[in-house]
């Protein structure tokens, strides 16, 4: 992985701490936030209120993104990646669902309504893959390296380590139309029905930033 990078002036709108030191994954599941530490293998389920640790889950084979779907947590892991559906109360490892081709490329990743988005490395693309079965239903290309993805109001958003921002892609066009600086080099990412939480590598915290204007869209 590059040497991370810290741009201390960008603003954030909340900050919470880290319980880990290799931020991978972010989720939210309608209360809490989840947050995945690659180098600790274990899931934390935290307070939106200050980022205490409610709970935590062993996940030794947690490699990048996770999201929250159908009361599990799908966390990409193992090599080749793969989803690895936990119960989140017990940690139970309830299911391995294969992310074909299983070149290791895939990073971010959540679950909507229409399917589960996720975002692939060399090429840089953002994909829509059914639920069930995992296949690809619509690809489009976009720029960078991405890591961590979330979806709102037609909108996919993604960070970007080496360039340390998050971009945001139009779902029906294909086009850019969101383009932010963070703070330190960026990993997993989430929505939580009001801001964009996205993890601050160097910085160890999650950081909060608001998603595109919906107003400014129309």
């Amino acid at each position: 992985m590059p040497v991370p990078t810290v741009n201390p002036d960008v603003a954030v709108l909340r900050s919470l701490p880290s319980p880990g030191a290799y931020l991978c994954g972010l989720t939210w599941d309608g209360r809490q936030l989840w947050h995945s530490d690659q180098q600790a293998g274990e899931v934390y389920a935290l307070d939106p209120e200050d980022g205490s640790v409610r709970h935590t889950l062993s996940c030794p084979g947690a490699r990048a993104d996770l999201t929250f779907h159908d009361g599990r947590l799908w966390q990409i892991g193992m090599r080749p990646k793969r989803f690895l559906l936990l119960d989140p109360g017990s940690g139970e490892l309830v299911e391995r669902r294969a992310i074909e081709p299983s070149n290791g490329r895939v990073c971010g990743a959540e679950v909507r309504p229409e399917g589960v988005w996720v975002c692939l490395r060399r090429p840089p693309v953002v994909q829509l893959r059914s639920v069930d079965t995992v296949e690809v239903l619509r690809e489009f290309p976009v720029v960078g390296n991405p890591s961590g993805l979330t979806e709102v109001d037609g909108v996919v958003y993604y960070t970007d380590f080496e360039d340390v921002v998050i971009r945001g892609y139009d779902v029906e066009t294909g086009e850019q139309v969101f383009s932010e600086a963070a703070t330190g080099s960026p990993t997993g990412l989430t929505y939580d029905g009001r801001h964009l939480w996205y993890c601050d590598f160097p910085g160890k915290a999650l950081r909060a930033i608001a998603p595109l204007d919906r107003g400014a869209r129309s």
